[in-house]
């Protein structure tokens, strides 16, 4: 993640202590000197939705999950390795009929617990639910508004539901934000969406890259170019140093790909080299894309992942090893490789200036398109003279 409000505006929010502190970069298991990753759990693969960009091929039917006690041993487990914060995502988490159980539970275990969700299920009760478990923080996805989200989900009325969800969790206190995944259908909302921010005073929102894996892997051309990049982020720079001259407090980040902090540098580079410099502190601070470093997937069968993106690759399972034995078992060429990437990479990312800032981007793009998991990120819209 990119904080986008936290390199324009220096703004502080709870994610900028695992991303921007003194000790996370040079983790090797870890978000913080001390801490083991931020653990994403597709606790399910039950969805009643079917997104077209859906990583987990998600689908309104029954698959195998961890049971309860599964579930809640694997929670012990994150717990001895210092796991900061459990992101319950899907499918559909809200699916779960022991959602809350195990939302309590791990709480309870001291890891602080958020939800990435379609919010069509967040009723008025749901969200009361939520807020008295004391979740952190309920991401709610939205591709655009009204038809053009729907569309996306596959579902007529979706972004009237998922809308209402937001408003029930804004009704009770919850604090709540929206995931927008830019694609050539719907980058064009991006003010839109900014409106929608503030028409609804909703607090937080994660701008998306395109990531080709699941059913996301048949949309390759369907990915913005590198110009419309530049111009979505350009859009995204722009409304938050609005919202911030406003005093509009907004927590504005971006992901799954790192050229975006890159990109924020060398704008404020021609506008602002005083902050441009801090925003430079910031990022070396971060050290890039940490993906089976500070951040890690668990799939709905107890499967480890580097990330919910790279499913291809298992480093074992839940259910036979501690989630920390396993993060730290450098048997598997892909997480030893992770570890320590930057003398694996080829073409671009090889020789780019800003290697130790954006560590490679995304290895799943660069798998996608030239079958090669450590080639150069293909979403990478730097020119070749930003990056030399």
């Amino acid at each position: 993640m990119i904080g986008i409000s936290k390199l324009l505006c220096n703004t502080d929010n709870y994610g900028d202590s695992l991303r921007y502190t003194h000790g996370s970069r040079g983790q090797k298991h870890g978000a913080v000197s001390g801490h083991g990753p931020v653990v994403v759990w597709n606790s399910t693969r039950t969805c009643n939705l079917k997104c077209r960009h859906c990583y987990s091929e998600s689908d309104a039917k029954q698959y195998q999950e961890l049971n309860t006690a599964e579930a809640k041993q694997f929670i012990d487990d994150l717990a001895e390795f210092n796991v900061p914060v459990l992101l319950f995502s899907g499918g559909e988490p809200l699916i779960r009929k022991d959602f809350f159980e195990l939302a309590a539970y791990a709480m309870a275990k001291g890891i602080r617990t958020t939800i990435s969700t379609n919010g069509t299920l967040i009723t008025p009760e749901v969200a009361r639910k939520i807020k008295e478990i004391g979740v952190g923080y309920v991401g709610i996805s939205l591709d655009g508004v009204g038809e053009i989200n729907d569309r996306f989900r596959g579902r007529p009325g979706a972004f009237d539901a998922a809308l209402a969800g937001i408003r029930n969790c804004r009704a009770v206190g919850q604090r709540v934000g929206l995931r927008f995944t830019i694609n050539r259908h719907n980058h064009q909302e991006l003010n839109r969406i900014f409106d929608l921010i503030e028409q609804e005073d909703i607090p937080r929102v994660c701008f998306y890259h395109l990531v080709y894996s699941g059913r996301g892997s048949e949309m390759i051309q369907e990915d913005i170019s590198p110009q419309e990049s530049r111009a979505a982020l350009d859009i995204i720079i722009e409304r938050t140093l609005d919202f911030h001259r406003r005093d509009l407090e907004k927590e504005i980040l971006t992901v799954d790909n790192h050229a975006d902090g890159i990109y924020v540098y060398l704008t404020l580079l021609k506008k602002d080299p005083r902050r441009a410099e801090q925003v430079l502190e910031l990022l070396s601070r971060n050290g890039g894309n940490r993906t089976g470093i500070a951040i890690g997937e668990v799939d709905w069968e107890g499967n480890v992942h580097a990330d919910q993106f790279t499913r291809n690759y298992c480093f074992g399972n839940v259910r036979e090893r501690k989630f920390g034995e396993i993060w730290t078992d450098l048997s598997h060429p892909i997480l030893a490789g992770l570890k320590e990437r930057k003398p694996l990479l080829k073409g671009r990312c090889a020789r780019c200036r800003w290697i130790d800032l954006c560590n490679g981007n995304f290895r799943a793009r660069a798998e996608a398109v030239h079958g090669d998991f450590w080639a150069e990120d293909p979403a990478c819209y730097l020119t070749d003279e930003e990056i030399t």
